[in-house]
């Protein structure tokens, strides 16, 4: 898979993948830093990973909260018939990529049969749990980005018709809609030039900056691992190769705490988090 708006370029030929070592390092760093609450797991697809199973076991024995960054289809795949009962046998809640709730703008945004796989995954996620309200675990959070070069809507009111287009169509429920807003970075950047619309969207995204989400950026209280281990203050800022100040990897800090009061590198993207509603891993940035 090889989604249009991804801006770290994901696809089954990116060969960069986290050795055992790496992740060894972070378990033992996150076993030193209790301020740690949450560890958020992206790919790619990293179920896949050979380390991601260990990794998410040691995490669930010191009680941390676990989020997977899920495709949907990897549910799917041969040889991964278990992958949902690990998952929700250690509570980790699956944040999944939906773009909308409409086979067409799936497609466009996603390829050809993603949408038909997605919403299988999603009923079996349903089965097991996922996504019952009432269940209080198993949290199932589905993500929106725009198709066109927009900034989103309001989250609570596209949370609302996700959910009721959803149920009615497909007896599908899920807890929470996060509403992100495409970074004009790595593909998705790629995509606007081809538009011809780079300038115009990266200046809708300056535009619409809104000082008061400042505050609540996720790089003040996030801090972002490569593959390799190095450090950096956000998702997007890996994307575009742009570390933390001082240039530090895993093994050049002894927990995560130690990075608390660091300066955070900026760039034009960072826009993208302060624009119309914010924009974070968690999705807006307004409270409702």
């Amino acid at each position: 898979m090889a989604c249009s708006h991804c801006h770290v370029e994901s696809s089954p030929s990116r060969k960069e993948t986290m050795s055992s070592q790496v992740a060894e390092r972070i378990i033992q760093l996150i076993s030193r830093t209790p301020t740690v609450k949450l560890v958020d797991i992206t790919g790619g697809a990293p179920e896949l990973h050979n380390m991601f199973r260990p990794l998410v076991l040691a995490l669930s024995a010191m009680g941390k909260k676990i989020q997977d960054r899920c495709n949907l289809t990897v549910l799917l795949e041969p040889g991964q018939e278990d992958l949902i009962e690990f998952l929700a046998t250690h509570q980790v809640d699956i944040v999944a990529s939906l773009p909308c709730y409409e086979e067409a703008n799936v497609r466009k945004q996603r390829g050809t049969g993603t949408f038909e796989k997605s919403i299988q995954a999603l009923q079996l996620l349903n089965r097991w749990g996922y996504g019952q309200q009432e269940n209080g675990k198993r949290k199932l959070y589905l993500v929106y980005n725009p198709v066109e070069p927009q900034l989103p809507g309001k989250q609570s009111t596209l949370e609302q018709q996700y959910k009721q287009q959803l149920a009615e169509k497909f007896g599908i429920q899920f807890d929470k809609l996060y509403c992100l807003t495409n970074m004009p970075i790595k593909r998705y950047r790629h995509d606007l030039i081809r538009q011809g619309k780079l300038d115009s969207y990266t200046s809708l995204l300056q535009q619409s900056f809104q000082a008061e989400h400042v505050q609540n950026v996720m790089c003040l209280d996030q801090i972002h691992i490569g593959y390799d281990g190095a450090l950096y203050d956000c998702d997007f800022h890996y994307a575009v190769g742009l570390r933390e100040k001082y240039q530090r990897n895993i093994w050049q800090v002894d927990n995560f705490d130690s990075l608390c009061n660091d300066h955070i590198q900026t760039a034009v993207h960072c826009f993208g988090c302060t624009a119309g509603f914010g924009s974070s891993c968690q999705g807006s940035l307004v409270s409702e």
